[in-house]
């Protein structure tokens, strides 16, 4: 039997459990990461907390929506083993009138296919050598760490967030809709408890004058290592900042993690940017439901 709770209303102790325990493991479904970017959030549980489905919703309009918040990749349903996942998608959709949410990459529906939508990100196997991985660059790639090494650049592990923050906001901030002084503040605020939590890492890239040029906050997963956010100077971009900052993550972490994920977008651009490292796509769902009234349906477009 599947139950919706409200935060308040769930044994996070056992949803924690199952989060961290589960067949679709990512750190974005733990309570506290949620209690951190949500407004609201409840979940679907199914039996005694045998499988979870994080609900993050606002209310406009005395509609309750479901959408995907910020500094959150992917959600989706968590199981200790893999569940029939299409009863998950008839609750949300019998009891939300609008629902937009990034599932995981291991959730799959064998029906409801009109409201999925197929996305990627882009990941690259860290089950080789650093030398071997640094190889499967493109020419691009090398070419912009030459010019790094000749900018003297310097990697520096562990650095301020407000500092990369204001970089992210001065330079990628600037081009994304609607990201709020909020958002910056929940950001700020999750950084330092993954940090202290043992799970996120500050790197930052600084040039010879010893200005910030570019960096990125990282999430370890158990396997896995996602670049949740990066930014770079787009002032200062003939220096091979961007490239040298994730050829010093790859680096990193090559000897102790099976995956870099580069977070990772559907974006042509930025997707072929992430593969020049010889990176694949990986797919997952992104999940649109829209049964508001025709007014509200056309203006949520």
């Amino acid at each position: 039997m599947i139950t919706y709770y409200e935060r308040t209303e769930l044994d996070i102790e056992k949803y924690d459990g199952c989060i961290g325990n589960a067949v679709q493991y990512n750190v974005f479904g733990f309570s506290w990461y949620l209690d951190i970017v949500c407004e609201q959030w409840g979940a679907y549980v199914l039996n005694d907390y045998d499988a979870v489905m994080p609900i993050p919703w606002r209310k406009k309009l005395f509609i309750k929506y479901v959408y995907p918040p910020l500094w959150v990749i992917q959600l989706g349903i968590y199981s200790k083993e893999i569940e029939d996942e299409n009863e998950f998608l008839i609750e949300v959709f019998d009891d939300f009138r609008y629902v937009e949410l990034r599932m995981n990459k291991e959730n799959s529906f064998s029906m409801l296919n009109e409201f999925q939508q197929e996305r990627q990100v882009q990941v690259l196997s860290l089950n080789q050598d650093y030398e071997t991985i640094k190889n499967g660059y493109n020419r691009n790639r090398k070419r912009e760490l030459k010019k790094s090494l000749n900018a003297d650049l310097t990697e520096h592990w562990g650095g301020n967030p407000s500092e990369f923050i204001s970089l992210f906001r001065d330079n990628v901030g600037k081009r994304v809709y609607k990201i709020n002084e909020s958002d910056y503040q929940n950001l700020r605020i999750l950084m330092q408890v993954c940090i202290e939590k043992r799970v996120g890492e500050l790197l930052t890239i600084y040039d010879r004058e010893d200005r910030l040029v570019s960096g990125a906050f990282l999430l370890k997963q158990k396997n896995r290592v996602t670049e949740l956010v990066c930014s770079s100077d787009f002032s200062n971009r003939k220096n091979g900042a961007n490239t040298f900052m994730n050829d010093r993550a790859i680096f990193k972490y090559q000897k102790n993690f099976d995956v870099f994920d580069f977070g990772g977008s559907s974006m042509n651009n930025i997707a072929k940017y992430y593969r020049s490292f010889g990176a694949r796509d990986e797919n997952y769902i992104h999940l649109v439901f829209n049964n508001l009234p025709k007014l509200l349906r056309f203006l949520k477009r």
